[in-house]
């Protein structure tokens, strides 16, 4: 008999609340525009407060680095309608973010240095 493999149980990821808005883009690679759709970022090229992000269906969007913005908000709390079908999203992408916590007090603060 063939023993059935069982789909191995997601791993939970804890990342802090109030991460700069730019680290958390990095890190997750997804960017919900204003319609509500979720695109799947191809780069994100950082100038001073604002980023330029290009998704992999080719849209540009110019954004600031703000704790408090819609789209921090909307990533924090897993909001969005539909996923976007030209940037074609991967299960697996999506099942890693819905598992994904953002705790006040415990998590990653995505930092690139140890000492800050």
């Amino acid at each position: 008999m063939a023993a059935e493999k069982q789909p191995k149980a997601l791993k939970k990821r804890f990342y802090r609340k109030r991460v700069p808005l730019f680290s958390l883009i990095n890190k997750i690679k997804l960017w919900p525009s204003r319609t509500g759709q979720l695109h799947g970022v191809r780069s994100l090229v950082i100038t001073g407060d604002t980023a330029r992000v290009t998704t992999h269906c080719n849209k540009e969007f110019t954004i600031s680095n703000s704790l408090n913005s819609r789209a921090a908000r909307w990533l924090r709390n897993k909001w969005f309608s539909r996923v976007c079908p030209k940037c074609g999203v991967p299960d697996w992408k999506l099942e890693k973010y819905s598992t994904t916590l953002f705790k006040r007090h415990q998590g990653s603060m995505l930092l690139k240095d140890k000492e800050q």
